[in-house]
């Protein structure tokens, strides 16, 4: 290594490259920064990731210093390095693009070069002396991209899940809030977008709240997935270049730096290329995307109008909606809502592709499925928060307009079946839409039931839920 001007310059298998003189990266992660310009989502956009594969890292180092095979003073230079990245320093270090070809190596080299030149400054040396401290030889000891990748990736997701459910846990507490708030306004339910039976505006809400409590169920079960690694697999799951033992305890000590219940892989060979748990777990994703996007539908609809739609709920009005049409507002964060569901949906496709086209012992395609998981993550827990504090908590219902509709709706004909009869009702129905009659004013002018007994069963209130009644 030597030095110039603002560079120092580092060589690897392919020659040698200037680096700039105060990072803590080296040669191999220049030679990323150099070879991919594909997306604008760089490593250090994802701090969780950074901070799993400190860990990663930091296990390893622990795990070799135990079995003998790192020496007490680098292995403690290491662990420091490791610790710090994990409390948040360095972290401008990891400009590696997310997307990228290699299976993860330039990340992987990345984490490597910086622990081991910050390693190399708490030692006393200068960056890029690395016979003191090396990234292949002491900070990839015993490792593989292909292990210590799928692990980060893993951990990170984990971490971010956390999050995740912490942000549909509001959403849902909002909802219920609602439900609670108009458990009395009466509106009118519908199947195919036509009229079907009465309900209450809260029995909808909290409908909503329990469709989304399914999906932290859902989330945990598939994060669990997650916790199965192949450390200590190295290349190809058989452990070349890894000690005895170093599977077993690294997956331990993961386990007690994070919290985490990490196993070891019982077959490393098969779980170096398996990318089965990201399939589930973006499918899960994508499950909690589909009903959070009919969510948004559900209330755009209701919220239309206000002249000449359903005008049954109002949302808080959060901009003006045309450049032409004055006075208009629009549901701009139900529909911004929606648009993140299309994208964690199409994110779900590409996992899916790049899981089939692994090959043989490795899935290369792995770098896009970790950065397809991570932006629907990010933005799904972003898109969440935004619908519950300005959205869901704001919405206020017009309780006269759904009342009205149910007086008005010929759907409430379902009410009388047990007493008149499918048949009769059929009829009723039929002259209500033809001469735009009420049911009411029909049923009784037919005498198929007196007016005592009908105002009974066309109570709004005896209609929102079952009861007895006997078949004439």
């Amino acid at each position: 290594m030597s030095q110039e001007m603002n560079f120092r310059i580092e060589s690897d298998l392919l020659g040698e490259l200037k680096v700039p003189a105060d990072a803590l990266y080296g040669v191999q992660t220049q030679r990323g920064i150099n070879n991919y310009h594909i997306s604008p989502v760089k490593m250090l956009d994802f701090p969780d990731f950074i901070i799993a594969i400190a860990y990663v890292k930091l296990a390893a180092v622990e795990t070799n210093h135990t079995l003998g095979v790192i020496n007490d003073e680098i292995a403690g230079a290491i662990s420091q390095a490791c610790r710090e990245i994990v409390d948040g320093q360095w972290h401008e270090n990891f400009p590696i693009d997310m997307v990228q070809g290699g299976a993860g190596t330039s990340v992987n080299m990345n984490a490597n070069e910086v622990i081991a030149n910050r390693a190399l400054e708490i030692l006393g040396h200068q960056k890029g002396e690395y016979q003191y401290c090396s990234p292949n030889d002491h900070c990839n000891c015993g490792q593989s991209t292909n292990d210590v990748y799928p692990t980060s990736i893993r951990l990170a997701l984990i971490r971010m899940n956390v999050r995740l459910v912490g942000a549909l846990t509001g959403l849902i507490s909002a909802l219920r809030y609602k439900g609670d708030e108009y458990s009395d306004a009466i509106k009118m339910g519908r199947t195919q977008l036509q009229d079907a039976v009465p309900m209450t505006v809260g029995q909808e809400f909290h409908a909503y709240a329990n469709n989304l409590e399914e999906e932290i169920l859902n989330l945990e079960r598939n994060v669990k997935l997650l916790h199965e690694i192949n450390m200590g697999g190295t290349a190809i799951g058989t452990g070349l270049n890894a000690v005895p033992g170093f599977a077993k305890l690294c997956a331990a000590n993961l386990s007690k730096l994070t919290g985490e219940g990490f196993v070891s892989a019982s077959d490393l060979v098969e779980a170096t290329p398996d990318t089965g748990a990201y399939v589930s777990y973006s499918s899960a994703l994508k499950r909690l995307a589909i009903k959070l996007s009919k969510i948004c539908n559900d209330l755009r609809l209701m919220a239309s109008g206000p002249r000449c739609g359903l005008n049954e709920i109002n949302l808080p009005p959060k901009a003006p909606g045309s450049s032409i049409m004055p006075g208009k507002v629009n549901p701009v964060i139900p529909e911004v809502t929606n648009q993140v569901c299309f994208k964690v949906i199409g994110n779900d496709t590409t996992v899916s592709f790049a899981a089939e086209a692994g090959q043989l012992e490795l899935n290369v395609m792995e770098p896009i499925i970790t950065e397809s998981l991570f932006e629907s993550l990010t933005w799904l827990k972003n898109a969440i928060e935004t619908l519950t504090e300005e959205c869901i908590l704001g919405i206020t219902v017009n309780r006269e307009r759904c009342y009205e509709m149910v007086k008005n709706s010929i759907g409430i004909v379902t009410a009388l079946n047990p007493y008149i009869g499918y048949k009769n009702c059929s009829k009723v129905a039929k002259e209500a839409l033809v001469t735009n009659r009420s049911v009411y004013d029909i049923v009784l002018e037919k005498q198929l039931m007196t007016q005592e007994d009908l105002d009974k069963a066309l109570d709004p209130a005896h209609m929102l839920h079952s009861h007895k009644f006997t078949l004439k």
